[in-house]
């Protein structure tokens, strides 16, 4: 997976580095740092694009992200698709959970599920909920779940 910055800049780094060196330079600044992971996706006629983005929130100083985009000719029902953008960001989230464990810095997971039933999404809710949890990581579904419906859904193609 290809991961860039917000402006668009490609990380050349294993993505694993490139969040240790910004939880590094973070922490030196006096930050205290947290991790949001969220995926979101977009149907376009045949094809669905996904963006998965590592969010860190410097606690009351805002924050950066670095995203990777990916695109599948699958055809996917809501819920399937709903639950790979899960399976998205857990692998992402599984990835640098040792690092954040060793740094001390919090991670949650995001879904761009509606917890209203009146919602399409919402079909996918328990299934992820329970799919996050398992894996031992903190949920937040919409809408607290800025990094999938806001930060994902801005670098969705």
């Amino acid at each position: 997976m290809t991961w860039k910055k917000f402006s668009g800049e490609l990380i050349h780094l294993p993505i694993l580095e490139e969040v240790e060196r910004a939880i590094i330079r973070e922490t030196e600044n006096g930050y205290k740092l947290k991790v949001c992971i969220g995926t979101d996706s977009q149907v376009k006629g045949a094809l669905t694009d996904f963006a998965t983005v590592i969010v860190l929130l410097r606690e009351q100083h805002g924050g950066f992200m670095y995203i990777a985009q990916e695109r599948s000719s699958l055809k996917m029902g809501i819920k399937e698709r709903m639950l790979v953008e899960v399976q998205k960001s857990i692998e992402t989230a599984y990835s640098i959970c040792d690092l954040l464990d060793l740094y001390d810095v919090d991670l949650e997971v995001h879904a761009d599920i509606n917890t209203n039933p009146m919602f399409k999404s919402n079909k996918a809710l328990n299934e992820a909920m329970g799919y996050i949890l398992s894996m031992g990581f903190i949920f937040k579904a919409k809408p607290e779940a800025f990094a999938s419906s806001t930060c994902a859904d801005k670098m969705v193609h």
